[in-house]
């Protein structure tokens, strides 16, 4: 075992005080021996999970990573190491600076336990033991902020508790008698429970369905506007709410906290160019994210799929920036935009403003090297955060088609589409008509030549040089 010594009394080596409201948790990261395939470090996992742990205001009195060779079905540890941990919440009183066992009323285990293991390891620990996706779930219920995110929490939560019915606790195998004079065995105590539970996941279920169903109202609205998607994913605690913040000039809250961000935000901003854009605050992603999580959340993840450019913010100065931009790509993935993956996302190293070095001049070769898909910016500072935005659109103007248009000087309603719905570059005054030259994307192509199918006609039985009323490809 590795351990991290317990803090002194009234100290956390994180900046919590120990409160006499907060409860004092021990976590435990188990590390399979053989597991070569994480990109983490398992102190860097540990200190993760410890990260999450204060996110529910706990009092982390002691965290250790724990070598096991092979899980044990009921208890993941071995006895040998079950009885260390109970000795070591035990022995907190009469060696770290009186604390008393039972200040340690919570014990976080950094994997995914089977509801066996978890309550045979509350019965030998004699606390409360959760497991990782238990610890998330708690974070999002605090966190959820508007009526769809605490459905999609509850509806997670309750998926996840499902599950913990079988064998997790003793009054579920009571029975309940029946009428009597029927006779029969009665509905047990863990049937009424599964069955409440089960529906009340139909109704949250029929929620989120009208809540996806308004959130694809909204973004038919939004197709009907000429204003692109910019959407910010990311690792949670990357900073993606901090850079939301400074280039939209909003008030999201962001902390230096896991998963600070739970209810996605949109606001509209201008890019250099002039051109409007409507910027989304999302989830922040994580390591081993419990299935019940995305299942979930998955109508708030769908602005993803709707999103013109992906922004994949990086805390490029925290140690394992690497795996967690895998595990961010792993997600995305899993959500079906691996077709945006190559064309619409730019990668953001955030918190440039912490590096130096070598290490500041290797990612700025990367930069320099990256055509527009990777910027370096500070969302504390604002440093790198103008180049983000012409990044954004140079990608968007990418996308664009270019036409040479003819515009008689009688059709105004035309002329002012164009500019609501393009970018015109040119405009030459002729003899009847005018001559301009304007980019638009692919969806307000498609809604012009709906529109206005003249044009298009022209061009198919010409193919020659356009009458006053023409137009062209450049």
């Amino acid at each position: 075992m590795t351990n991290k010594q317990l803090p002194p009394k009234g100290h956390s080596d994180k900046g919590w005080s120990h409160e006499s409201d907060q409860t004092a948790c021990l976590v435990i990261h188990p590390h399979l021996k053989n597991d070569r395939g994480n990109l983490r470090s398992p102190q860097a996992r540990l200190e993760e999970c410890v990260g999450l742990a204060l996110a529910i205001h706990v009092d982390v009195v002691h965290s250790e990573v724990v070598n096991i060779a092979r899980p044990k079905p009921a208890t993941l540890f071995g006895q040998g190491v079950v009885e260390a941990i109970a000795t070591t919440i035990g022995r907190v009183d009469k060696h770290k600076n009186d604390w008393h066992e039972d200040d340690i009323g919570l014990a976080i285990v950094d994997a995914s336990l089977t509801p066996i293991q978890q309550r045979n390891l509350e019965k030998a620990w004699n606390c409360k033991v959760i497991d990782r996706t238990g610890l998330i779930l708690e974070i999002f219920g605090e966190r959820a902020r508007t009526s769809e995110g605490s459905l999609q929490v509850e509806l997670a939560a309750l998926t996840y508790q499902r599950s913990r019915l079988v064998r997790s606790w003793t009054h579920l195998e009571r029975q309940r008698g029946g009428l009597g004079f029927i006779g029969g065995p009665g509905e047990s105590q863990i049937e009424i429970d599964r069955r409440l539970i089960d529906e009340r996941i139909v109704r949250l279920k029929k929620d989120l369905t009208d809540v996806k169903r308004t959130r694809e109202l909204h973004r038919k609205a939004r197709r009907n506007t000429p204003y692109p998607i910019v959407a910010l994913v990311g690792y949670t605690n990357a900073g993606k709410s901090t850079l939301f913040n400074h280039l939209t000039e909003a008030k999201v809250f962001a902390e230096d906290l896991l998963f600070a961000t739970l209810d996605p935000t949109m606001r509209s901003i201008k890019l250099p160019s002039g051109r409007d854009v409507i910027m989304s605050d999302t989830v922040g992603f994580i390591s081993e994210l419990p299935h019940e999580l995305v299942a979930s959340f998955h109508a708030t993840l769908e602005e993803v799929h709707e999103a013109d450019v992906i922004l994949h913010v990086r805390d490029v100065h925290h140690p394992d920036s690497e795996a967690q931009r895998q595990d961010v790509l792993d997600v995305l993935k899993t959500l079906g935009v691996d077709n945006k993956l190559d064309d619409c996302l730019i990668e953001v190293y955030n918190k440039a403003d912490l590096l130096d070095g070598e290490e500041l001049e290797i990612l700025q070769n990367r930069v320099d090297r990256s055509n527009g898909r990777v910027a370096m910016v500070s969302a504390i500072t604002g440093q790198g955060c103008d180049a983000l935005l012409n990044d954004i659109n140079t990608l968007l103007s990418a996308r664009f088609q270019s036409f040479e248009l003819d515009i008689p000087y009688s059709d105004g309603q035309l002329l002012s589409w164009l500019y609501d719905h393009g970018e015109v570059s040119n405009r030459v005054e002729g003899k009847n008509h005018f001559t301009i030259s304007v980019r638009m994307n692919d969806m307000n192509v498609a809604r012009f030549q709906q529109k206005y199918p003249h044009f298009f006609e022209i061009e198919e039985e010409t193919e020659e040089e356009t009458s006053p009323t023409g137009w062209s490809p450049t």
